[in-house]
């Protein structure tokens, strides 16, 4: 099990995990919060938010300058590790087609296909806010996305197969969140990223880095495969969470959102060194 003092990676999908799914309040983990903090303990965000959702929640969460995964994977920013790379390598990295490839690619199978759905490019900020119950701001946040779409789907589970098969022809991939569908290129996933992530920390400073990460819905499972200590924390989905057989160091909530986040960190980090 790690300790506070031990090099340990911390990576957290936020709605319905770090954040509560109704309000979206953090406020039940800033005790853990402030103890990882305290102990030098990188907390990175693992979410299929944009960019600009993230920042401005580092921003009051107290974790400015960490580094993040936003869009499920499919953009990655190094934070203030970035620093110590090349100085042609950038610092946000963008994988595979960007917003408006896949945008066009959505637009031409819905003319083509007649598929009913509707993604966050075909309305506005207040019906986004509608669907979420975020805050007009907070909602045109939602929509600054660089590399992939979140929709809803309007149409029969057979169409479903249909539009999953035209998608992958085109490669791209659908994957299901806590709210949305979500539609990325094809490979970019929370798992992938995470690897990268710990790549880039242990190739930063040599040290045996170890991961837990934190989530509660579907496309939290690869994410959650990818580290050493898995907390499942109980959701919402209809959907339940099997990260397989061999999956070992695997915790599950009795908590909801932000409580059942500080629930998994409690079950498995010690606080030898601490005091």
């Amino acid at each position: 099990m790690p300790s506070l003092k031990d090099p340990l990676l911390v990576v957290t999908d936020l709605d319905g995990s770090l954040l509560d799914h109704h309000t979206y309040s953090w406020q039940a983990a800033a005790g853990w919060l402030e103890k990882l903090k305290a102990s030098h303990i990188p907390v990175v965000i693992c979410s299929s938010k944009t960019s600009a959702e993230i920042k401005t929640l580092q921003t009051g969460m107290g974790l400015e300058g960490a580094p993040f995964i936003a869009e499920n994977g499919a953009l990655l920013h190094a934070g203030a590790l970035g620093q110590g790379q090349q100085p042609d390598e950038p610092v946000t990295t963008l994988l595979g087609q960007d917003y408006a490839a896949i945008r066009e690619a959505l637009e031409t199978l819905r003319r083509s296909h007649g598929f009913k759905f509707f993604g966050f490019g075909d309305v506005n900020e207040q019906l986004i806010g509608e669907w979420t119950g975020l805050a007009p701001h907070d909602a045109l946040l939602a929509q600054q996305r660089q590399a992939s779409e979140a929709l809803i789907w309007r149409d029969s589970d057979e169409r479903m197969t249909e539009f999953v098969q035209e998608l992958e022809a085109r490669s791209l991939a659908l994957i299901q969140g806590g709210r949305f569908y979500h539609v990325l290129s094809k490979g970019s996933n929370k798992g992938a990223a995470v690897r990268w992530l710990l790549s880039l920390f242990r190739r930063n400073d040599g040290r045996p880095w170890q991961s837990l990460g934190l989530g509660d819905g579907p496309n939290d499972v690869l994410m959650l495969q990818a580290v050493d200590y898995a907390v499942i924390i109980r959701g919402y989905s209809k959907t339940p969470l099997d990260l397989g057989p061999s999956q070992k160091n695997v915790y599950r909530t009795a908590a909801y959102g932000p409580e059942g986040w500080s629930e998994g960190l409690e079950h498995f980090i010690t606080s030898d060194g601490l005091e």
